[in-house]
């Protein structure tokens, strides 16, 4: 199958007769035979600020920064069109976060084009200027309309639309939801493309893979994935990793215990329990909308969902305090945070941010998705981290450690973190990306079909990746994504249809000179996450 990958965010890898014997993993690599998956035909994030290879026909196109960069259509006084791919592409389905900003009239739209045969020949899942979206053909006339639905889409508000053509069957998603759906034989080929018309529009994360009949994850109505069933876990149970060490005068993280336990069901009574001084466990009832960009979260706390449909949408959990040039972590560092079993969905920055020298927090059994820059981002000296058990699918920019290279006086000495039993869902990048920490433990992760890097170990970072099932992932770990190198020791990592595992070396402390773990049978390691992963596995 002709492949097309333009997830262009970095300099170019170390790939098959480049990687030397002295460049390998250091440790055992265990390759297995592949299953079969989706093809990625293309992407784009516009990371390099450019938009090579996208035709252009009519409006006004640049990339711009809009959080970070994207893809922008500024007029709103003509029909406009970006097409890309293959004239060949049978069936597959086109994805992209589309941000409308502006409507020159009451019929008009934006949206993502599929079977594109010319710039004015094609199928499109637009936005309308009412808030709702539409399924339409377009052959060379006015567009026909092939099926509507509201959406509750707002100019201002990112949504990800998802166009799916098999055979004669479309499908338009809309944030992972079925929102509309038709049958047409006009158009069985064509390019895909972005489209405006008599509209101004941002686009991002443009991704076309063969993966239809249903987004991979998630479920009919658009609600929280509901996981697969597994066994239910203890939670008195401790975190295992760096969330666990006793250090910076906090013996592990307990979070509220101690404290008093209070339910909220709203916005407003959400927001004064994580800013209330003192332990507390707040349980939070049903998916509350917040208001973004992010809200701080104080010491001494457990935010956990009731059941597993429970979480919050639109805003996000920072934990740390407000940014400043300090090189040393004040006395006031937020600290002792435990995130658990929460839905985060649109979120309009981050899902969960963690900076400003705030240490033992535990990331722990949550399911995150459709956010706008990274889901869980940990920096500006943060330490004593544990993720676990957490499932992060349709997103791009998974998770940052280290959000800057010139951020050597806050970083270096701290940003020390564990991942462990995640469920990387086709999340093509930040798997995590690493500057600076050291060391970064990387164990039993089970990693599926990531179309650009799983672990990325920069700037004199030290990672240890262990145990963990590479599944169809491009690159499963890298020294030298982007800028300078960092230290990797891989081992006893699980290989599935990957030929080229990356390049490692240098020397790192081991992560059992700071806690005690134990690893899970590396070809288990696919079938043990899946099962567990996610929210729903805690008795709340």
């Amino acid at each position: 199958m002709n492949r097309t990958s333009r997830s262009r965010t970095r300099t170019p890898r170390l790939l098959g007769a480049a990687l030397t014997a002295g460049a390998l993993a250091v440790g055992t690599v265990l390759a297995t035979t592949s299953s079969a998956h989706a093809d990625t035909l293309f992407s784009d994030t516009f990371s390099d600020g450019a938009a090579d290879g996208w035709s252009r026909s009519g409006g006004s196109w640049s990339v711009v920064t809009d959080g970070s960069y994207a893809y922008r259509q500024s007029g709103t006084s003509s029909d406009a069109r970006a097409l890309a791919g293959a004239g060949t592409w049978t069936d597959y389905g086109v994805q992209a976060r589309v941000r409308p900003t502006g409507f020159g009239g009451a019929n008009r739209h934006a949206g993502v084009i599929a079977r594109a045969q010319s710039s004015s020949s094609y199928y499109a899942l637009v936005v309308t200027a009412s808030g709702g979206v539409q399924l339409i053909r377009r052959s060379g006339g006015d567009p026909v309309s092939l099926g509507s639905a509201p959406a509750g889409i707002t100019v201002g508000s990112w949504a990800t639309l998802r166009l799916e053509a098999v055979g004669s069957s479309l499908r338009g998603y809309v944030d992972g939801t079925l929102r509309v759906q038709a049958t047409d034989g006009a158009f069985a080929a064509g390019r895909i493309g972005l489209a405006t018309s008599y509209a101004s529009a941002t686009f991002d994360d443009v991704q076309v893979d063969t993966a239809t009949g249903a987004p991979p994850t998630g479920t009919p109505s658009g609600g929280p994935t509901l996981p697969p069933t597994g066994p239910p876990i203890d939670p008195g149970a401790p975190p295992v990793g760096f969330a666990s060490v006793h250090a910076l005068g906090q013996n592990g993280t307990t979070g509220g215990a101690g404290g008093p336990t209070v339910t909220v069901d709203t916005a407003a009574e959400l927001l004064t329990a994580i800013g209330t001084a003192g332990p507390l466990t707040v349980r939070v009832d049903g998916m509350i909308a917040l208001p973004g960009p992010m809200h701080d979260v104080t010491s001494d706390k457990t935010i956990v969902g009731v059941g597993a449909s429970s979480g919050i949408t639109g805003g996000g959990l920072n934990i740390g305090l407000p940014v400043s040039d300090a090189t040393s972590p004040p006395a006031n560092a937020v600290h002792n945070v435990i995130v658990r079993n929460l839905n985060f969905r649109n979120t309009v920055d981050d899902a969960i941010n963690v900076q400003m020298f705030s240490h033992h927090v535990w990331i722990d059994h949550n399911d995150l998705a459709y956010g706008y820059d990274g889901l869980i981002d940990v920096k500006r000296g943060s330490s004593y981290v544990t993720v676990s058990w957490n499932h992060t699918h349709h997103h791009t920019k998974n998770m940052l450690l280290g959000h800057d290279d010139r951020n050597a006086a806050q970083d270096v000495g701290n940003l020390k973190v564990t991942y462990h039993h995640n469920w990387f869902d086709r999340t093509p990048q930040r798997n995590p990306r690493v500057r600076y920490g050291d060391p970064v433990h990387v164990f039993n992760n089970y990693f599926v079909y990531n179309t650009d890097v799983g672990v990325a170990c920069q700037l004199d970072s030290g990672c240890v990746v262990e145990g963990n099932y590479f599944e169809d992932v491009e690159v499963p770990w890298s020294i030298s994504y982007s800028g300078d190198r960092g230290r990797m020791i891989a081992r006893d990592n699980v290989l599935a249809g990957t030929s080229e595992p990356g390049d490692a070396g240098g020397t790192v402390q081991e992560p059992r000179t700071f806690y005690p773990y134990t690893l899970t049978e590396p070809a288990t390691v696919k079938s043990v996450v899946t099962a567990g992963a996610g929210t729903g596995r805690l008795p709340y």
